[in-house]
């Protein structure tokens, strides 16, 4: 959910390292193509009571290389009508793409002390993750203003129709730096 001053806050879902995409959302609802029915399944097999439990603005919390296997968009999908944003300590690259692609918001940051349960407030503005839990703050790299731009737009897709263009500036930067 949204907290003060536009931040998130939402309870910490926290998960382990090597969370892969058929962890996230099981092959076998592929066939699916609406996030609303993605969602319904999403860490059925690692976490059963996930897609039930969970509170639409929660967050996932997780360890290294969060996303890695498949290229698969729905993984991403599957959480984001679910969760407000992912953070973890590494992403898959094709992971991370994917869900700035559809307008999820992800971020690294070292997530070794926050525990599953815990109330976070991140302010993507600022920078940094508050944990209400445990009172420590943890800083997180802004997002450059193109990605942030997308996100807000709900996605690269959604940013394109949109008609928003990048300043001169911008421009610039996406186009000699691609690595995000």
């Amino acid at each position: 959910m949204v907290g003060p001053k536009g931040g998130i806050t939402g309870t910490a879902w926290k998960f382990g390292d090597n969370i892969d995409t058929d962890a996230i959302i099981p092959g076998k609802y592929l066939v699916l193509n609406s996030s609303q029915d993605l969602a319904k399944h999403a860490f059925e097999n690692v976490r059963p009571n996930f897609a039930h439990q969970v509170i639409k603005g929660d967050i996932v919390v997780a360890g290294e290389n969060f996303g890695c296997g498949s290229s698969r968009e729905h993984a991403p999908l599957a959480l984001r009508d679910k969760v407000s944003i992912v953070i973890a300590r590494s992403f898959a690259r094709i992971f991370f793409r994917n869900a700035i692609n559809i307008g999820l918001p992800v971020v690294e940051c070292d997530t070794t002390e926050i525990e599953d349960g815990d109330i976070l407030h991140v302010d993507l503005e600022k920078g940094s993750i508050y944990d209400e839990t445990n009172k420590k703050e943890y800083a997180i790299t802004p997002f450059p203003p193109f990605i942030k731009n997308i996100i807000e737009a709900g996605g690269l897709v959604e940013y394109v129709k949109s008609g928003t263009q990048l300043e001169k500036r911008e421009r610039r930067e996406t186009e000699t730096d691609l690595s995000w």
